[in-house]
């Protein structure tokens, strides 16, 4: 089965529970592994963080996501001004920010950034091959609300 979802979210915090809860239940209701749920989400949350922060002057983000194949992609595209480079590794441990590049980097398989085309700002596409929960067939489904 694959899944495809498209969100326009709000540059506001509120809206990373959404996409979280709605990633998480996608990949949930496909047996994907817990483990790789949950990388995929801290992945997702911190280009979505980002988007949040420097995604001006625009008042819009969009997440896109694909599971199938085996795979999840998921794009989280802004209007900012552009996407630093990839830093080299942590900041010292007194600062603030600066360490979600490298988080995305070391939970998913693939991270890759772009221009948007047309419109500028970044998108961040992040992208990891799914294990499987074996155990998973055993346990009902159910439908999130959202």
């Amino acid at each position: 089965m694959d899944i495809e979802f498209s969100l326009a979210l709000p540059r506001d915090a509120i809206g990373i529970p959404m996409v979280r809860r709605v990633l998480g239940d996608a990949m949930r209701s496909l047996n994907v592994s817990e483990t790789c749920i949950a990388d995929m989400l801290l992945a997702v949350s911190e280009a979505c963080s980002n988007a949040v922060r420097h995604g001006g002057p625009a008042n819009r983000y969009e997440v896109t996501a694909a599971i199938g194949y085996g795979r999840c992609d998921v794009r989280v595209a802004d209007n900012g001004d552009g996407m630093p480079s990839m830093p080299l590794r942590f900041p010292p441990p007194d600062t603030e920010n600066g360490r979600g590049l490298l988080i995305m980097r070391s939970v998913v398989d693939e991270l890759s950034f772009g221009i948007t085309p047309g419109r500028g700002g970044t998108t961040v596409h992040l992208s990891k091959q799914l294990d499987w929960d074996d155990d998973a067939n055993a346990r009902p489904r159910a439908l999130a609300a959202v």
